[in-house]
């Protein structure tokens, strides 16, 4: 087929352009995966608050490298002049530099970012952006000379299992000592025989380890799969440092180096690639190939959550966008206001057949609220740069959302028009929102409770199977959310506003918290004890008869808004009493003062091999 753009290709100005653009992309993704690399050395040091503030860091980078390639088509090119036409040659001339490229699909997400800050909306089109991927990443492999391969294999036998496990931990060539490698190697070879049922290798038998560690707070996770037969075992390996539980001195040495436990099966690796937790440092230089593993490993997760668990947020944001297109194409329910008690600084709705909420901030508040759009804005970047510990939802933020017209129900364009009309425009059969948020879609943890309520559970005459069950479900919610407060704490958090409402009951039973127009840092709130009353006209005032500051926090007062159910009061008292004494929260804001930073690990407790070695030692000693 003859050429159809043979002039086109031969613009040296489009071309110009495209290489213009590649090129910042390279000093983006070259910065991007220098900081990731970083963090092998900053998890040697034991250097806590680095990895945090490099994790903060890079997520600004995108941002930046955008900026700047923005300016130099605006200082070289003077691009707001161009034709369409060049601009749809600069897209084929970019395409073609992408191929055998290691990151294309980044790229081509580099260049939407890039060409949306330059070119009007009404631009945003198949010939001009990349709405869909123009190059594809299968079989993509790191071929530089020297380099690690994506994954490497193993092939142990039944007498050589150890000493292969050995080998793939020895081979990440970790500076600091472990405390006892044949000790933990014992642990992960008992784990993966009893995960296994006992331990008949076929001849396919091999171990399958990804060649970067993935590093996040205080720990590296080693992960892959076990292949045997027609089974493919996923796992995760945490690795710690060993601590006594002090904040280390100054230049003191870290800990010796500890496997810390072995997680077998998509659910724990689910937990550990959570949205609700912050993203990992990893060395890729090719990110397809680690999704495409990662992909075989946890085949429900969305491709685009996976991405961004990567760090690489931007072009999960594309992707999920891509979703959502995909989505609206074969589905023909409406969007409408979400079920729940309504916010006061957000409009939230959603499409039911789709997973997700849209939350878009209000033009007004009530008095209570005194904030802004801003601070809001703000509140919200803290989340994303923050280490979430499981326990904050991750938000997708975006401008100039198209939704076709007539898949809104009317009460919701309504709403939408009154709350939140500078953020509205409507564009022929489009209705444009020019800033939201997308979080993933939970059950507001004040319905689950209800829900547990309707069925009998706060009525202790109730002895049915139906009100046992709706009594574990309470115990089950109570109990999480206090567990949710604890890690955000640990996390030098406060959620601010802590109703029920405010938290949300994931697919696998998590609370987490989705409210953040309040959140505080810990370190900046002053928790204090109620005064005592002065005289009998201050003990039976209804209204706060002492002084107040801004950051001030009464959590002996959390009670009445929170515990009116005697069913929510027992389990709640019996479980997280403490967080209504402000002796609590104060250690926890001098621990975190002090520099200490808080374990919040991805798994359960009962899975650590510390408990495997104290239970042994129980044992041994015959207690």
């Amino acid at each position: 087929m003859p050429n159809a753009f043979p002039n086109r290709l031969n613009d040296s100005r489009a071309y110009d352009i495209a290489t213009a653009l590649l090129d910042g992309f390279k000093r983006h993704y070259r910065l991007f995966r220098e900081t990731s690399a970083a963090a092998k050395q900053r998890f040697e040091r034991a250097d806590w608050h680095g990895q945090q503030n490099s994790q903060a860091l890079r997520i600004a980078f995108y941002d930046l490298r955008v900026d700047e390639a923005v300016a130099r088509l605006r200082d070289e090119f003077h691009v707001e002049a161009l034709s369409m036409d060049t601009w749809q040659q600069a897209k084929l001339h970019y395409i073609g530099l992408l191929t055998n490229h290691p990151q294309p699909e980044l790229a081509e997400t580099f260049f939407n970012s890039v060409t949306a800050k330059v070119l009007h909306r009404s631009y945003f089109k198949n010939d001009f952006i990349f709405v869909r991927p123009a190059v594809s990443t299968e079989y993509i492999e790191n071929d530089e000379p020297g380099s690690a391969p994506t994954y490497r294999a193993y092939y142990p036998s039944r007498d050589t299992l150890h000493d292969t496990w050995r080998r793939i931990v020895t081979n990440f060539q970790l500076a600091p000592p472990f405390e006892d490698l044949a000790r933990d190697v014992g642990h992960v070879v008992d784990a993966m025989v009893a995960e296994l049922g006992g331990l008949r290798p076929r001849a396919n038998f091999q171990i399958q380890v990804l060649s970067s560690l993935f590093y996040r707070n205080k720990g590296a996770y080693m992960v892959g799969k076990i292949i045997n037969g027609f089974t493919e075992t996923p796992f995760a390996l945490p690795i710690l440092h060993r601590e006594d539980g002090t904040p280390a001195a100054a230049g003191a040495a870290p800990g010796p180096l500890i496997i810390d436990a072995a997680l077998f099966g998509e659910d724990p690796l689910l937990m550990i690639f959570s949205y609700a937790r912050a993203y990992f440092m990893v060395d890729m230089e090719v990110p397809s190939a680690y999704v495409h593993f990662l992909r075989s490993l946890m085949p429900n997760k969305p491709r685009a959550e996976i991405y961004s668990a990567l760090g690489l947020q931007k072009h999960g944001k594309n992707l999920y966008y891509r979703d959502l297109l995909a989505h609206l194409r074969h589905s023909s329910d409406r969007l409408r206001i979400a079920p729940g008690i309504k916010g006061m600084v957000m409009l939230v709705f959603d499409l039911p057949s789709f997973p997700y909420v849209f939350k878009v901030i209000k033009d007004f508040y009530p008095p209570q609220k005194d904030t802004t759009r801003e601070q809001i804005k703000g509140k919200y970047l803290l989340v994303k740069q923050h280490d979430r510990v499981g326990r904050m939802a991750d938000t997708l933020e975006y401008s100039t959302v198209a939704f076709p017209r007539h898949r809104f129900e009317p009460e919701l364009v309504a709403e939408l028009k009154h709350f939140c009309g500078s953020l509205i425009e409507e564009a022929g059969e489009m209705l444009v929102i020019k800033h939201l948020y997308i979080e993933r879609r939970m059950i507001p943890l004040n319905i689950y409770l209800q829900e547990a309520f309707d069925a009998g559970g706060a009525n202790p005459a109730d002895t049915t199977d139906k009100a046992d069950k709706a009594r574990v479900q309470i115990e089950r919610g109570v109990i999480e959310y206090g567990n949710a407060i604890k890690d955000l704490v640990a996390a030098n958090i406060f959620p601010g506003d802590m109703l029920w409402k405010n938290f949300g009951v994931t697919r696998n039973g998590k609370v987490v918290f989705y409210d953040y127009d309040e959140i505080e840092y810990i370190t900046d709130c002053k928790f204090r004890k109620v005064p005592e009353p002065r005289h009998e006209e201050d003990e039976m005032s209804g209204e706060v008869w002492y002084s107040v500051g801004p950051k001030d926090v009464f959590p002996e007062t959390f009670g009445p808004f929170l515990l009116g159910n005697d069913a929510v009061r027992s389990v709640f008292m019996q479980h997280h009493g403490d967080l209504l004494d402000a002796a609590f929260w104060q250690a926890h804001k001098e621990r975190i003062a002090a520099g200490h930073v808080h374990d919040v690990f991805p798994y359960e407790a009962n899975k650590r091999f510390a408990q495997v070695d104290t239970a042994q030692a129980a044992i041994d000693s015959g207690v």
